[in-house]
């Protein structure tokens, strides 16, 4: 398809946090890339990402997009007030608490 390869990727350095890079700007780029992102994983597409970072950066990441996906993904089969949900909800913000410590990067989104 002409069309994908015609979309530019999506470039995030996770190290950006530690070496003081992240401003206002920065914080809006990665909260569309994500939600780009998020939005290209229900919808079946694929998404050109080039995520940049330590190890332990990319890993916290990859989990952290994970449980932002199954978060969404049961609270749209079983609605907000059921228990999975709320289980799906903690691990999403264990992860999201994880991505903040190790990459100095506040998560755009709060589960």
């Amino acid at each position: 398809m002409q069309q994908d390869r015609d979309i530019t990727p999506i470039e995030i350095d996770l190290s950006a946090g530690k070496k003081g890079l992240v401003n206002e700007i920065w914080l809006q780029l990665f909260g569309g890339a994500i939600q780009a992102i998020i939005s290209k994983m229900f919808g079946g597409g694929a998404i050109p990402v080039k995520v940049k970072g330590s190890k332990e950066e990319i890993s916290s990441f990859a989990k952290t997009i994970g449980r932002e996906k199954r978060y969404m993904k049961a609270v749209s089969k079983y609605g907000l007030n059921d228990p999975r949900v709320y289980k799906d909800k903690f691990k999403l913000r264990k992860a999201i608490a994880n991505f903040e410590r190790t990459t100095g990067i506040k998560y755009p989104f709060k589960g």
